[in-house]
């Protein structure tokens, strides 16, 4: 297993639109192996594969005790409306109020090929979109009605 190195804000590489997983080779299965490595060590809740630099459809999200690996996931349903502050691994430092619905479902294949689908309410919901917005080269930024810095984020503290 390794750590990858998280691709920051500015570079275009995550400004592309991901290309969909054909097959599930070993070399993907690593890739989720290592993703969820390089999760771990940065402390986030989810990561998309054009945030360690491979432009495949794939995301992985580690919430309320679960974790969830999405090969070629796509949301079919949302219901609601949130509010809320996200950030990013990829957007360090920053903070941004942004808007997204309440609950969503997403339809994705794991690694053994077997198509699933989750839903979420609340943070799993915007975790959910939030990273699969990265497979189209949206950022959270983009969606942003206000953006923060950290200052501002502990000065609200």
């Amino acid at each position: 297993m390794a750590i990858l190195n998280i691709i920051k804000e500015g570079d275009p590489v995550l400004r592309k639109k991901c290309r969909p997983v054909e097959e599930i080779t070993p070399r993907i299965l690593q890739l989720l192996d290592d993703m969820h490595d390089t999760l771990e060590k940065a402390q986030g809740v989810g990561l998309a594969a054009p945030q360690v630099g491979v432009m495949r459809r794939i995301v992985i999200v580690e919430i309320e005790d679960k974790k969830y690996e999405m090969i070629n996931p796509e949301i079919i349903e949302t219901k609601g409306k949130q509010e809320e502050i996200e950030a990013c691994l990829s957007v360090p430092e920053k903070f941004g109020l942004v808007k997204r619905p309440q609950w969503v479902k997403v339809r994705a294949t794991d690694r053994n090929g077997k198509v699933y689908e989750v839903s979420g309410n609340g943070l799993m919901a915007r975790c959910f979109c939030h990273e699969l917005d990265h497979l189209d080269g949206t950022l959270y930024i983009d969606k942003a009605i206000e953006m923060y810095d950290a200052d501002d984020i502990e000065d609200a503290e």
